[in-house]
């Protein structure tokens, strides 16, 4: 099997380097704003798939895999903030709260595929205007879903954790790995 990661996202791809997987990046080229609904399950699963029918298949041993993440907070989706005043806003928001991340995961070879979605929550400390501004006056919280990375700089801010910690870093790598255990085939698998 040869595993395709259909991301770019640099944390998505460091937590398969963590557990020494092989893969190839494949980036998909995809109208993300086609997908209207504002169910962030629906979201993330719709995303998935969309990112997964966009990339080919080039051997019949390819498995390729594509994920989306997104941060909801009373239902309401946080993407990756367009401005400071987003990002503030979005933190402010998350602030003394439990909020949702959602990953999306779409696995697909050439005769099967399959989908989940995995959800953590995640609560944050109060946090003042001024940990709040000077959170944001760095690069950490614009290319995150939610405005922030709980491997960065954000790692303070977290009150606690229920469910997957690297779900809420992109990928839900234990789900993910036990998923895959039935792409196995003629006794080949990805280690």
């Amino acid at each position: 099997m040869r595993l395709i990661l259909g991301s770019s996202s640099p944390r998505r791809q460091d937590i398969l380097k963590q557990i020494n997987i092989d893969f190839t990046v494949r980036k998909p080229h995809v109208d993300e704003t086609q997908i209207k609904t504002t169910n962030p399950i629906e979201k993330v699963s719709a995303l998935s798939k969309l990112k997964a029918e966009n990339i080919p298949f080039e051997s019949t041993d390819d498995i390729i895999v594509t994920a989306d993440t997104v941060v909801s907070y009373n239902n309401i989706i946080f993407e990756k903030p367009k401005s400071r005043e987003e990002a503030f806003t979005m933190m402010r928001a998350l602030s003394g709260q439990t909020h949702e991340v959602h990953t999306g995961v779409l696995i697909r070879s050439k005769d099967k595929q399959t989908s989940f979605v995995e959800t953590t929550q995640v609560t944050f400390y109060p946090l003042t205007e001024e940990e709040i501004t000077r959170y944001i006056d760095t690069e950490e919280p614009y290319d995150k879903a939610g405005a922030y990375g709980i491997q960065g700089l954000a790692a303070p801010f977290i009150k606690k954790i229920n469910g997957d910690y690297y779900n809420v870093v992109g990928l839900p790598i234990g789900r993910l790995m036990q998923e895959l255990k039935s792409f196995s085939h003629k006794g080949r698998d990805l280690s």
